[in-house]
């Protein structure tokens, strides 16, 4: 799935505007952690903020694969795509053989 430029952008001005400084310096392939220098409660906070921001709740066990400013794009897209569309994606299960009744 294709990250639309406007989610990052506004991750990118949310993180920006939390570690005051230019939104020019973030990219999307920063690690929250190693490069922008979050710790785990400034995470939790940033996520926080995102979660008003696009009106949506993060649940704890999707936390730990939100590394990088583009995997909080990414994941944020994703819960935003209308129902329809999560639909289209995900695969149908495999059909059962009918039992015969005995």
């Amino acid at each position: 799935m294709t990250t639309d430029h406007s989610t990052t952008a506004r991750i990118i001005q949310a993180l920006a505007a939390y570690l005051k400084r230019d939104a020019s310096t973030i990219r999307s392939d920063h690690h929250l952690r190693d490069d922008l220098g979050l710790d785990s409660m400034a995470v939790i906070e940033l996520l926080y903020k995102i979660e008003e921001a696009f009106d949506l709740q993060i649940p704890d066990q999707d936390l730990a694969a939100l590394t990088t400013v583009g995997s909080v794009a990414s994941y944020v897209e994703k819960r935003l795509a209308p129902a329809s569309a999560v639909q289209a994606t995900k695969p149908k299960p495999a059909s059962q053989p009918k039992r015969k009744k005995g």
